[in-house]
């Protein structure tokens, strides 16, 4: 009788410690994470880049991801098509500016992550993603292996008042439409 209340007494502990686990926080290595872009047209051409993460962090338990902070500096928007010379600083300085992304006004945007299911070896992650000032819910997969979580990111820039171009907002552009939807290629290191 008293092993097997001792023994009770033992898993009872175990589970406790178990319900009871602190979420560990596992910072980003900026320098080694990396953030693609890119945006198109309606019709045509296609320009990419870069962004650079600022700061960041995930929270695990166990497995599970249960939530994370990453800090993009939008003042770092580069182009990496058209080159130098051909047109690359004059889009950077347009992609900066009140017509886009308004950088002197908001220089950073965030991603903050509210939950996420595991399905599989991926991450179904729903967070709230802040542009501009604006605040607006994403879903997306995230996978992980090992020490690094990977996602592509698309959202509709027009929900931040990023609108130039933007064939939702505006008439006639016919040609000179831009899509909507951004996509980001987001590889993150921990």
């Amino acid at each position: 009788m008293k092993n097997t209340i001792k023994s009770i007494f033992a898993v009872t502990l175990v589970l406790a410690a178990f319900a009871f686990t602190n979420p560990i926080t596992k910072k980003i290595n900026v320098k080694e994470s990396s953030i693609e872009w890119m945006g198109k047209k309606v019709v045509g051409n296609s320009h990419s880049g870069t962004l650079t993460l600022k700061s960041g962090y995930i929270e695990m338990e166990g497995t599970n991801m249960t939530g994370g902070e990453f800090v993009v500096d939008m003042t770092s928007i580069n182009v990496t098509d058209p080159a130098e010379g051909k047109g690359k600083d004059r889009l950077e300085g347009h992609l900066k500016s009140e017509d886009f992304f308004g950088v002197e006004a908001h220089p950073e945007a965030t991603l903050v992550i509210k939950s996420a299911t595991k399905d599989g070896s991926n991450n179904i992650v729903v967070a709230d993603l802040t542009i501009k000032g604006i605040t607006e819910e994403v879903t997306f997969n995230l996978g992980k292996e090992g020490n690094t979580v990977t996602t592509r990111l698309v959202f509709d820039r027009s929900k931040f008042n990023v609108r130039y171009g933007s064939g939702s907002f505006f008439d006639d552009l016919g040609d000179k439409a831009i899509s909507d939807d951004i996509t980001l290629d987001v590889m993150l290191k921990f």
